[in-house]
């Protein structure tokens, strides 16, 4: 069984119906779509969805940080006043 990873549902016959209502009733929240009780798409907020990209944005670039810091290379030490 798949997992309905939002705390409000609707169905597809419900979006079609008011998609602007389902946004306000949910308030900040994302709405699963369901189709015959399986979600088939989320409909994300504006705010949560930049939220969501700007984690995965800040989760790349660790991962960016975490490879140079690993790369076997010495550290250089800089003074932030010094890069002005």
């Amino acid at each position: 069984m798949q997992p309905i990873l939002a705390n409000y549902t609707a169905s597809i016959t419900e979006l079609k119906k008011s998609p602007t209502q389902l946004i306000q009733d949910a308030g900040d929240e994302a709405v699963a779509i369901l189709n015959h009780n399986v979600a088939s798409a989320y409909l994300v907020p504006s705010a949560v969805y930049e939220k969501m990209m700007g984690i995965i944005d800040d989760y790349h670039l660790s991962q960016i940080v975490k490879e140079r810091l690993n790369d076997g290379e010495e550290a250089i030490r800089v003074d932030i006043d010094e890069l002005l």
